[in-house]
């Protein structure tokens, strides 16, 4: 019995530590906040952050990266959660712009009200602007569904992950809570299914 309970408690922690790193990667994690000169760590054309979650959270992460130099151009994505209000982009816009970001360096996309959409409706403002090279941001929980959803949408643009910190929703104590749980049973479904079917959204 005890050799069991062992068993199960070493499969658990095995779990969670690897759905935590699958979940959330991130491609600028040997940078530090400075902008290098090679490789991951090189100035991007955009950061895209994507509503959803916590937005503001999402939202300050893309801003803070922008004012770190990592790109000249914000890009938000999401739709109104409430339709008689602004949608998601802008108000992540005026949360950039009360920042200190001019609005000509910001732009949005107001229509995607899922993760597929956000990917597939930033198309446009990619292809507009010349945008070859992004750092794409989201929730940690959220990051590896999402860059999968750009990758397969984003044709010719290389996609860097950077997962916002300080989520009220996700932290390095996720499985202790049945919230933290719930999203990560949510995405590992999301994914399984992306991965069978390629279409989910």
């Amino acid at each position: 019995m005890k050799k069991w309970l062992i068993a199960v408690a070493v499969l658990l922690v095995a779990f969670i530590v690897g759905i935590s790193f699958y979940l959330q990667p991130n491609d600028l994690s040997g940078c530090g906040d400075a902008v290098g000169t090679s490789g991951n760590c090189q100035p991007v054309d955009a950061i895209v952050a994507i509503s959803g979650g916590d937005t503001q959270a999402r939202a300050s992460w893309a801003i803070g990266l922008y004012k770190n130099g990592w790109s000249n151009t914000l890009i938000f994505s999401g739709a109104a959660q409430d339709k008689s209000g602004p949608s998601n982009a802008a108000v992540m816009k005026r949360l950039a712009i009360s920042a200190g970001v001019p609005s000509e360096n910001v732009y949005i996309d107001e229509a995607a009200a899922t993760t597929g959409q956000n990917a597939s409706d930033t198309q446009t403002i990619f292809q507009k602007h010349n945008i070859k090279r992004i750092i794409l941001v989201t929730s940690a929980y959220h990051q590896r569904r999402a860059s999968l959803e750009f990758n397969k949408s984003a044709k010719g643009v290389v996609i860097l992950n950077s997962p916002a910190h300080n989520d009220k929703d996700w932290s390095f104590w996720w499985w202790a809570t049945f919230k933290g749980w719930w999203l990560v049973g949510g995405e590992t479904v999301k994914i399984i299914i992306f991965y069978i079917t390629g279409l989910w959204s």
